[in-house]
């Protein structure tokens, strides 16, 4: 079984709740795809590194990273696959105490090309506000990388603040869930 195969079918069995949920976004909706209850299982983590490690070279990143805390194991399952770049985390808000950066881990250098990751997309904003962050900071996004899109338009929204770098989503909801009510 591929990678992306074990990553779907992780998703379906851990990840899918069916029931009315209020998403990031404020909007409900029917079912809600929790996917760090099966990213952080060991063979979905190992598929999940496997396939954003790939990605990450495509895109010829040194770093890859996201915000806290859905991209926080999206990241590091990349180094657990054998990646040899460095994660790290954007934050929302810079911390008032300590170094007060934007970005914590190893800071990736002024101009270095990194991929961002996301586990769920819904309207793509917590995605694009990190894109911007690490711009502000130097940083050149290569790409987007998602788990799971929900196809609720996210995924365009990505793909229109990137100027081009390229936006993957690794599943959808139509692999995940794919006889939901509002298909």
């Amino acid at each position: 079984m591929s990678a992306r195969e074990r990553l779907v079918r992780a998703l379906r069995e851990h990840a899918l709740v069916i029931g009315e949920v209020t998403l990031t976004s404020g909007r409900k909706a029917q079912y809600y795809v929790d996917a760090k209850r099966a990213i952080l299982l060991p063979d979905a983590f190992a598929a999940l590194g496997e396939l954003v490690a790939e990605q990450a070279r495509a895109c010829g990143a040194t770093a890859v990273g996201g915000v806290p805390v859905s991209a926080i194991p999206v990241a590091c399952a990349s180094l657990a696959a054998g990646y040899p770049g460095k994660a790290f985390i954007v934050r929302k808000e810079r911390k008032e105490h300590g170094l007060q950066r934007w970005i914590e881990g190893p800071l990736p250098a002024e101009g270095e090309r990194v991929l961002i990751v996301e586990d769920v997309v819904t309207t793509g904003g917590s995605t694009i506000e990190a894109v911007e962050r690490v711009r502000e900071e130097g940083l050149e996004v290569v790409g987007v990388v998602s788990v799971l899109d929900r196809l609720a338009g996210g995924g365009e929204a990505i793909s229109a603040a990137l100027d081009g770098a390229p936006y993957l989503s690794l599943t959808t909801i139509d692999d995940v869930y794919p006889d939901r009510p509002d298909r």
